[in-house]
């Protein structure tokens, strides 16, 4: 069976390992990092001790970001997910973090991200946080299934704020398309373009009122 090319992150990794001794902290780090995809529970609780022993700095790096991203190779928003959801586990969960459950397959971090946020973040109640938790933990769904569940209950929670400016300039944008469209029209009536255009009129007192209250806030 023809092997599978290794990727760069990969082959960086296994370099700095040829490096250190086996036995080292660092080398624990970059080992549980090569097998990610099938480990993130380990990787997340050697990250968790790395940033919270502050182990990178003595090992040359300014910050826990900057050892994520140019050693264990995981993005920065992927190091955050993963310590994250290990720190929750280990204080919610800690049984599916046991020796005897690491045995079995965990749910994906970032669905375990997503209970974080529905109980420290986002309000969820008591019923739709245990709802979420059943169909990430005891009904395993998929992440983009449970990233949809999560979606609809924290929009019911918090609604997307709405912005006056963004909306009139938006229906003045359609005005003026629309205006432009009749102008070609040579039966159209004289009246209606007079109402149109004072609609347009409408919208450049409302936007450039909304523009002033802007500025003045910011002031």
């Amino acid at each position: 069976m023809r092997e599978t090319a290794k990727t760069k992150g990969e082959l960086i990794i296994e370099q700095l390992m040829r490096e250190l001794d086996p036995s080292s902290p660092r080398y624990q780090v970059l080992s549980t990092a090569r097998q990610f995809k099938s480990s993130w529970v380990e990787l997340g609780e050697q990250l968790n001790k790395v940033k919270n022993q502050g182990e990178f700095q003595t090992w040359g790096y300014d910050s826990f970001e900057d050892y994520c991203s140019r050693e264990i190779r995981i993005r920065k928003e992927t190091a955050r997910k993963l310590t994250f959801a290990y720190r929750y586990l280990e204080q919610e969960e800690p049984e599916l973090v046991s020796a005897e459950r690491r045995l079995q397959p965990l749910p994906d971090y970032r669905a375990i991200d997503l209970l974080r946020q529905a109980r420290e973040e986002q309000g969820f109640t008591d019923d739709e946080y245990a709802q979420l938790r059943e169909s990430i933990i005891d009904q395993e769904r998929s992440y983009p299934t449970i990233q949809k569940q999560f979606r609809e209950v924290a929009h019911q929670h918090n609604p997307p704020q709405v912005d006056p400016l963004k909306e009139v300039r938006n229906a003045l944008t359609t005005a003026r398309r629309l205006n432009n469209q009749l102008e070609e029209m040579d039966n159209f009536s004289p009246d209606h373009m007079k109402e149109l255009h004072g609609l347009m009129d409408e919208l450049h007192r409302m936007e450039q009122q909304l523009t002033e209250q802007g500025e003045t806030l910011v002031e």
